[in-house]
């Protein structure tokens, strides 16, 4: 791992170093003698090897110097300044120097991006240990993830069953209390009718004595226990005092009460006479 950083920053300063006595030697080979345009390209290079060697000495020992870095920095700046001038008043291929004279910067910024890099390293434990608490994280992850997929599913399906269910009885209830409503209604319709009414009281004071004879609809509810007939003969009244009293109940009231409603409060008082006799004493009161 620490080749993949190490290798390119050789080379790219092996590269860098080599095109800046190549230039220096030629541009100031014309100028001086060789030898000393030779030494100054050898100073340039080894001002720049020196303050990197130092570099990587204090980066091995954990330490950094901010004044050798920035000698270093200045070494190659000047490297790169070389090779710029150089590219700048040549007279042929100074497109192609020009190109290469970014060479001693990339090269010590390569060195940056190593030394990075190695303050950052980690140990193949290390590696190891991150690599298996990330695994572990997005395991538990997926886990959860399947759980609530599932949890999310499962009520869903329960939601579904539910909603379903209430549905049906939803339906049921509507159903069955339209039923009952038409039922009430009909036994409604039976009770209010006079003609119907006469003749289930006729029937039951014929077949079962004691009866109340007005025929009522159930009540849902609690009810009030209602006062037991007198003891004695249900016609024991005579027809006079059932004139009189037919009479007095129809007229309790202005207008004058219709005949069921006055059989109605006849019975309610307590009286007792058959449909017969109360309806005979209503003709002749009212004739």
């Amino acid at each position: 791992m620490r080749a993949r950083t190490v290798l390119p920053a050789v080379a790219m300063t092996t590269v860098s170093m080599v095109l800046t006595l190549a230039v220096v030697v030629m541009w100031l080979g014309t100028a001086m003698p060789w030898p000393v345009a030779l030494v100054v390209g050898l100073g340039i290079d080894g001002g720049w090897l020196a303050t990197l060697a130092y570099e990587r000495r204090l980066a091995a020992q954990g330490d950094h110097s901010p004044a050798v870095t920035a000698v270093g920095w200045t070494f190659g700046i000047v490297a790169t300044g070389v090779l710029i001038a150089h590219a700048l008043t040549a007279e042929a291929s100074s497109g192609a120097w020009l190109a290469v004279a970014w060479l001693p910067v990339a090269a010590k910024a390569l060195w940056l991006v190593h030394g990075l890099w190695e303050r950052t390293a980690l140990t193949p434990a290390a590696l190891d240990a991150i690599a298996g608490i990330q695994q572990e994280a997005r395991d538990e992850a997926a886990v959860a993830r399947a759980r609530l997929r599932a949890e999310a599913s499962t009520e869903e399906t329960r939601l579904t069953a539910v909603t379903a269910a209430g549905a049906r009885v939803a339906r049921v209830q509507a159903k069955t209390a339209a039923t009952l409503a038409d039922a009430w209604s009909t036994l409604e319709t039976a009770r209010r009718g006079e003609d119907t009414g006469r003749a289930l009281t006729s029937v039951t004071t014929r077949v079962t004595p004691d009866v109340t004879p007005l025929w009522e609809l159930p009540v849902w509810g609690p009810t009030e226990p209602v006062c037991a007939l007198p003891p004695g003969d249900g016609n024991a009244l005579s027809d006079g005092a059932l004139d009189a009293l037919v009479d007095e109940i129809r007229h309790s009231q202005t207008p004058a009460l219709s005949y069921r409603e006055m059989a109605i409060r006849f019975r309610a008082a307590g009286h007792a006479a058959s449909e017969m006799r109360l309806r005979a004493a209503w003709k002749r009161v009212v004739a």
